[in-house]
């Protein structure tokens, strides 16, 4: 079960209210901020995991769900990269104003490292768990994108629940105007990445190319030989724990 307290509610300026829960830390460490994965939210089991964590050492957490998202207004099919990146600043700049470290899982780790370039030295380290830059340009085989440019949308089925995956046109698109990998990324502060390599979504190599081109020199890379993309075991919960602890020891 997720949590049950009361989110609280950012106006994002139009109308739309997005949903957060924020628990403010007790030694003046940077906050941490989740951002979900495709169609996921706030309550997932690596968010809730980090907040018993953040409850237990004391540490600032603020989680959030993405427009047309968990308990977020709006609709899903009207979201785009952009548009959940920009959901996430505004959510971070309305309740977490100062010096922050970006957790993102899966597509949001991709929207982490758009949000380290747009709040620079405010970021004091980032971690990407199976973090997915770019995939619309290798999530998706030609005819599916074929397929998204003449009906505007994709379904297909998802592992991750009963319902299909919907894609849209709009968010391709979005996802292709932000693709990071093919030039170096101007990230300098310190990352952790962690990856399964038996993870059906992410080619694992992936993080290695990723790694490559941040400018950071502090990057460190944790393979999980028989993890999945989500990354969701017991073990798997406790390497992000410890992780991210010892990310914090640093900033």
């Amino acid at each position: 079960m997720g949590d049950l307290t009361p989110p609280l509610w950012v106006d994002r300026g139009d109308g739309v209210h997005l949903a957060a829960r924020h628990r403010a830390g007790t030694g003046g460490k940077p906050t941490l901020v989740f951002l979900p994965g495709y169609a996921s939210d706030m309550q997932g089991s690596k968010a809730l995991a980090l907040e018993a964590w953040a409850v237990e050492t004391g540490h600032g957490l603020l989680r959030l769900d993405y427009s047309g998202c968990g308990e977020s207004q709006g609709k899903f099919e009207d979201g785009t990269l952009a548009q959940w990146r920009d959901d996430a600043l505004t959510v971070i700049n309305h309740v977490a104003p100062g010096p922050v470290v970006l957790i993102g899982s899966s597509m949001g780790g991709w929207i982490a490292l758009l949000l380290a370039q747009a709040l620079g030295a405010r970021v004091k380290g980032l971690i990407g768990i199976a973090a997915a830059p770019d995939f619309t340009q290798w999530g998706f085989s030609a005819a599916e994108k074929a397929q998204m440019a003449t009906a505007g949308r994709l379904l297909r089925p998802s592992d991750y629940g009963p319902e299909p995956m919907l894609t849209t046109q709009a968010f391709w698109q979005s996802g292709q105007s932000l693709c990071v990998l093919d030039a170096p990324i101007d990230i300098i502060c310190p990352v952790r990445l962690l990856q399964g390599q038996q993870d059906p979504d992410v080619p694992w190599d992936l993080a290695l190319r990723l790694a490559d081109q941040l400018r950071s020199a502090d990057v460190q890379l944790y393979l999980v030989k028989d993890g999945d993309h989500r990354l969701s075991r017991e073990q798997d919960l406790r390497l992000l724990t410890e992780v991210t602890a010892r990310l914090m020891e640093r900033v």
